[in-house]
């Protein structure tokens, strides 16, 4: 089975599947209606000096043999100053319910600070990940005697060979040297390959708000791997979708039934902001992400890894040994907005992760289906829901 081959395609094609990602159906365009206004490019790099990058590994087809596949899942890497600075930002996190794993946080919760990028990828593969990021960091002359990267996951099983260990240091190196600004690709791409969200195909999903000049005009952007989510509960728009469409749930051929499942899985959050805000007012940005999970059927279940965490890219160099440090705070009186910019770039990110990603094929022929766009359109006709297109 040719994965690095795969992979290298993939590679060569990135910049132009990023940009080609972006003419597919987005929140807006189906005609969700939507609060707030978001960024230029409605993404977490809408957040000055972010940059994003995937590893997509797709091989193989049919019944599962562990260490050969069917291989669906992959790398995807979030870089709060980008590729070529290694400044740490100021950092908080939240977990809404912890059946799952982010590294690093120890040190983000007692330093207050993230040093490199935010990796996400599948269950198994954490370790490999997390080595791949302290070799990088150390490659390309980050000067720290020691690194503790943030490395989440979430559980792609049900399509992916997850006991095959597929990912391999060097993914983790192609998603961070592919790390660009601009457009991000979505859905079935990097960590979020072989995703399920709410019993649909989920995978990647970004969105942003920008406040108006009176709050400040400041960016948050979020970004979510999307693998979360039992499908009655789905709600989109505060529409039942879920119970809308209630077929289209994963089955095997002949497809007759479809096999068992719950509020299975988890959902990672990056949440990004320009906002000169300090490690204790980022852990309430990071809080307030669970809400846009609630606002679409997310209850954080027992079985869930609901893991989020959030950055500033103001007050550079504050991490430096340089005597004493000068910060910029943003006055918790005036914090709401941005509360309310995370609750609703994060409900839209997981909109856009589901609207992006598309049917797939995985271990033992499992088919998990796509949010049908069309259908989608109807029920929200149905409750007089559905606004005009920008």
């Amino acid at each position: 089975m040719k994965v690095r081959w795969l992979l290298a395609v993939w590679l060569v094609g990135a910049a132009s599947v990023a940009h080609a990602q972006q003419k597919k159906e987005r929140a807006r365009d189906v005609g969700i209606p939507l609060d707030g206004t978001p960024g230029p490019l409605d993404a977490i790099t809408d957040v000055a000096g972010v940059e994003v990058g995937h590893a997509t590994i797709i091989a193989g087809s049919g019944k599962l043999t562990v260490g050969k596949g069917p291989v669906r899942t992959g790398v995807t890497a979030i870089l709060p100053r980008g590729r070529r600075d290694f400044d740490p930002v100021f950092a908080a996190w939240f977990t809404l319910n912890g059946n799952g794993e982010m590294t690093g946080t120890t040190w983000v919760e007692e330093s207050g600070f993230l040093a490199g990028p935010v990796m996400i990828t599948n269950t198994h593969s954490v370790g490999i990940v997390h080595d791949a990021v302290i070799e990088w960091l150390v490659r390309n002359g980050a000067t720290a005697d020691w690194s503790l990267p943030v490395v989440a996951e979430t559980w792609d099983g049900s399509l992916n060979d997850i006991n095959g260990f597929h990912v391999r240091k060097e993914h983790a190196f192609a998603a961070i040297d592919s790390a660009r600004g601009g457009p991000v690709a979505e859905g079935n791409v990097g960590g979020g390959t072989g995703m399920i969200c709410h019993r649909f195909k989920g995978g990647i999903g970004t969105a942003s708000r920008k406040l108006g000049s009176g709050d400040g005009g400041w960016t948050v952007g979020v970004l979510v791997q999307c693998n979360y989510g039992s499908r009655p509960l789905l709600r989109i728009a505060g529409v039942p979708v879920g119970k809308e469409i209630p077929d289209l749930l994963p089955c095997r051929p002949p497809c007759a039934s479809a096999p068992p499942g719950s509020d299975l899985g988890s959902i990672i959050i990056v949440v990004a902001t320009n906002a000169p805000l300090l490690p204790h007012q980022l852990k309430r940005i990071a809080r307030r992400a669970a809400l846009g999970v609630g606002k679409m059927g997310g209850i954080g279940s027992n079985s869930s890894g609901d893991i989020f965490v959030a950055f500033s890219t103001a007050n550079p160099h504050t991490a430096a040994d340089s005597g004493l440090a000068t910060v910029t705070m943003f006055p918790n009186e005036r914090i709401t907005p941005l509360f309310e910019a995370t609750v609703q770039a994060t409900e839209e990110a997981i909109i856009n992760a589901l609207l992006a990603a598309e049917t797939m094929t995985g271990v033992d022929d499992l088919t998990v289906f796509a949010l049908p766009h069309d259908r989608l359109r109807a029920v929200l006709r149905k409750y007089n829901r559905l606004a005009s297109p920008p």
